[in-house]
């Protein structure tokens, strides 16, 4: 009956996951469309986290994010006022968002809005910084605080005004298009960034900008391969988000990392709002030259949603270039996506892999199946330097800590006994 009472939550969910159409739907101010935010809220990657306990690039992120508010003037300024308790620290998942890395957001950052059409919830995200030194990786310095200010003032609001002469775009086909094109949706998105830019360009020309900024924002994008990054994300989430809280679901809704703990959040216990977390894992990876694991700070960032709606790593057999940027080799990838069949209620019914003969990616991780087998989901990302204000060190393939899985299925077993179930 336990049994019967759980494996149908989890079609159900499973249903929701595959039913959900994420479309982009406009961009605007941070704190004028996501839901909670106040001009003194940072929003985070990550479970929730203090300023005590924060990695140094979550902290290089949260002081480059107030001296780019006007909130401070330098690091040290920043600091106290962190320490002071007079900005509020929230996790993006706690406000229907997610953010790359350190994911840091403050009210006056664009972000992209997406919509659930299935299920009417929405989820938001920034836009992507580019490459080198950006806030995302914890760098603060005064090419980063002008970059930030030139996306407020000329990127958000111009693609704001192409996005209102295009219309809704469909990220669900644009994400099954860079499955086909080589794309894993994680770290290699340069088909998607490409279709991206492709069908916004026209409309860009056609805004009331000046030539110049026109030609700035699509070099901007042209030169920066993981700009979709920043839709995958917040499709996944709003795909996902529709799943919380299924009764007796064993279903993975929420992965994400803050630099120091790795939290999920199971769609069946406590409405899908609870965390388990354990410490983040460092990642096993590729270094940029001159840098080891000696600098690296552990897992960061809440693009492991991804991977928990089933692209990103479980998706990695579509990119077998993939290990040029976080290592192994083509049948490495094969192998990741392969096994995490393992680990999931099923599989995706438009998100598939051409070299698996179109299988469609593994999708819905079961807490039970990860415990049982001792196959924890594999993830592909990038390396932060554990100091504030460097930057990116590398990328590799990490695992989330099982005590994340273990803790939560024992949670899932004491409420079934509470209600008298085992």
């Amino acid at each position: 009956m336990v049994m019967e009472k759980i494996n149908a939550a989890n079609d159900k969910a499973l249903e929701i996951i595959l039913n959900g159409q994420p479309s982009l739907v406009g961009i605007g101010k941070c704190l004028d469309v996501v839901p909670g935010m106040t001009e003194k809220t940072l929003l985070h990657a990550g479970p929730p986290i203090t300023w005590d306990k924060a990695s140094g690039p979550l902290r290089g992120a949260m002081m480059g994010a107030l001296i780019y508010e006007g909130l401070a003037e330098d690091e040290e300024s920043a600091t106290k006022l962190l320490e002071s308790g007079e900005i509020t620290l929230d996790p993006w998942h706690h406000h229907d968002g997610v953010g790359p890395m350190a994911g840091v957001a403050s009210a006056s950052m664009p972000v992209f809005i997406i919509k659930n059409e299935t299920y009417g919830n929405y989820s938001y995200c920034t836009l992507n910084e580019g490459l080198g030194k950006v806030l995302r990786f914890g760098a603060y310095n005064k090419e980063v605080i002008d970059r930030l200010k030139w996306m407020e003032r000329v990127l958000g609001p111009l693609l704001k005004e192409a996005l209102e002469l295009h219309g809704p775009m469909d990220l669900k086909t644009l994400i099954a298009q860079m499955l086909q094109m080589g794309d894993e949706g994680h770290n290699r998105n340069k088909s998607g960034t490409g279709m991206f830019i492709r069908a916004i360009a026209p409309h860009v020309a056609a805004t009331s900008f000046d030539l110049q900024d026109k030609i700035d924002v699509l070099k901007f994008m042209d030169s920066n391969d993981h700009f979709v990054l920043n839709l995958t994300m917040p499709a996944c989430k709003a795909t996902l988000d529709a799943a919380k809280g299924i009764p007796y679901s064993t279903i993975v809704t929420t992965q994400a990392r803050n630099g120091t703990e790795f939290g999920i959040r199971v769609s069946g216990i406590e409405g899908g709002d609870r965390w388990f977390t354990a410490p983040a894992e460092y990642i096993d990876g590729l270094y940029f030259p001159g840098y080891s694991q000696e600098d690296a700070n552990p897992d960061i960032g809440d693009s492991v949603i991804t991977e928990t709606a089933g692209i990103g790593g479980f998706a990695m057999a579509t990119a077998p270039a993939i290990v040029q940027f976080v290592g192994g080799t083509p049948q490495d990838a094969v192998n990741y996506s392969t096994s995490m069949y393992e680990i999931t209620h099923g599989e995706n019914n438009v998100y598939q892999i051409p070299f698996l003969n179109f299988r469609g990616t593994a999708t819905g991780i079961d807490i039970r199946k990860v415990v049982e087998t001792g196959i924890l989901p594999v993830i592909n990302t990038g390396i932060a330097h554990k100091d504030p204000g460097v930057g990116q060190v590398g990328a590799g393939i990490v695992r989330p800590p099982m005590k994340c899985y273990e803790d939560a299925l024992q949670a899932f077993v004491e409420m079934l006994e509470k209600e008298g179930l085992v």
